[in-house]
């Protein structure tokens, strides 16, 4: 288990939530792939520090998945947009080298393990 995979990953959800761009980007890798709404994925700090500004998002992480640098949260995204209808979801995330290189929101955490070969045997206990 990797717990610089999870320290990257609690400081990088920490940055996003009180808007410390310095910290998201030193978290991050420079050619860090980044969700859109389209097929075509963002990459790159400029995307994320323009994403990070203007999304208005605060992430709550629930239970965490780690193995071989992969990450998977339990998140509820709140947005500023519509702060009265938090989304569940599951995040992956890809952890080289303490820094974030992907992102991939999943619709639960069934479709995240799907998706990244993680299970319920990856979970990360304090």
């Amino acid at each position: 288990m990797s717990t610089s995979a999870i320290a990257t990953v609690l400081a990088w959800h920490d940055a996003i939530n009180s808007n410390d761009m310095d910290t998201l980007l030193a978290l991050s890798a420079d050619d860090i792939v980044l969700p859109t709404d389209d097929d075509d994925p963002d990459q790159g700090l400029a995307e994320l520090r323009e994403w990070a500004t203007s999304a208005g998002v605060t992430l709550e992480m629930g239970r965490m998945f780690e193995h071989n640098g992969i990450v998977v949260v339990e998140d509820t995204s709140t947005w500023a947009s519509d702060p009265d209808n938090p989304i569940e979801q599951a995040i992956a995330l890809r952890v080289i080298d303490d820094q974030v290189v992907t992102v991939v929101p999943h619709a639960n955490l069934e479709d995240a393990f799907a998706a990244t070969g993680l299970g319920e045997a990856d979970l990360y206990e304090e």
